[in-house]
């Protein structure tokens, strides 16, 4: 079974409530249509007053609210504040400015995190599904240039959500130019001081930085480079020292790799929000809908 499917399966077994702020946008029709379909979620729509209703089937929940006071965004993350729903889905029509800034206001951040982030699960292909590869690459689309304060809940917000998703043990790496003081710089201070900072809050999480690319991921490279490295070169977390390292890492995986990449997904809110590309098609709101489904799962870090 292929890791879509897998997260599909175990979004089902969850049944959330899960509203779509952007009803009027075909791609948000489909999906909503194929989600009830299939039984992965309750899926719900918010419209704005007066504006026409798509044809859903009947066990889809139309909640039609005016937009005197609130837009259709903020309609539906107040709806996860207050428990009317568990997660929100936007971001096809909507900025990830928009998304952020309004779940930041009407949802909020989970305790004890300072900053919200994201995440990518990159899917390497394989002739086999039962081999596929998935790795965490985060954050690729929210900090432009992180502190080690930052780092340390981007990280932890990783992990957590790997285990709810994924459902294996987070193995996380910090990513420099260096490994282990092999040079020197301000992110790799950084990512040491973040290390740090990991190992304090979160004693059990299996951590290491900072480490070059190859270390925490190829055990050999790391046999030389890190021989007394808790990762041995199996990271399935990738932290990044930035926003333009982590997004241009994902973006060539994806094209050069010819690997799967899910998301952004959002990490850090109180409740489950997600972030949609506007690019995104049916298929991908289906796919993000599931793990945010998957990300309301209890804390299991």
């Amino acid at each position: 079974m292929s890791f879509v499917e897998r997260i599909r399966r175990a979004a089902r077994t969850l049944q959330r409530r899960i509203v779509f702020p952007e009803g009027g946008d075909p791609r948000i029709v489909a999906a909503v249509h194929e989600i009830a379909k299939m039984g992965m979620a309750k899926p719900m729509v918010v419209v704005t007053a007066g504006q026409e209703t798509p044809s859903f089937e009947s066990e889809v929940g139309i909640v039609a609210r005016s937009s005197d006071r609130f837009s259709p965004l903020e309609q539906a993350h107040r709806m996860v504040a207050a428990g009317e729903a568990d997660v929100c889905v936007a971001g096809v029509v909507y900025t990830t400015g928009d998304v952020l800034r309004s779940a930041i206001r009407n949802i909020g951040l989970a305790p004890g995190v300072r900053i919200a982030s994201s995440a990518f699960y990159m899917v390497l292909p394989s002739s086999d599904v039962a081999d596929e590869q998935v790795i965490t690459f985060t954050d690729c689309a929210v900090v432009p240039y992180p502190d080690s304060d930052d780092l340390a809940d981007i990280a932890i917000a990783a992990a957590a959500d790997r285990r709810r998703i994924v459902g294996d043990e987070p193995r996380v790496a910090l990513l420099s130019f260096s490994t282990h003081g092999s040079a020197r710089g301000a992110s790799v201070e950084a990512a040491r001081a973040a290390v740090g900072l990991i190992r304090a809050r979160a004693p059990g999480l299996v951590v290491d930085g900072e480490l070059q690319g190859d270390a925490a991921l190829t055990p050999s490279v790391a046999a030389r480079k890190s021989p007394s490295s808790p990762i041995a070169g199996t990271a399935n977390v990738l932290v990044f020292p930035s926003l333009d390292a982590g997004n241009i890492a994902y973006k060539l995986v994806q094209r050069l790799g010819g690997a799967q990449a899910i998301g952004p997904i959002l990490q850090g809110f109180a409740h489950p929000v997600a972030d949609l590309s506007r690019g995104a098609d049916a298929e991908d709101i289906i796919n993000v809908a599931a793990i945010a489904a998957l990300q309301s799962k209890s804390e299991m870090i």
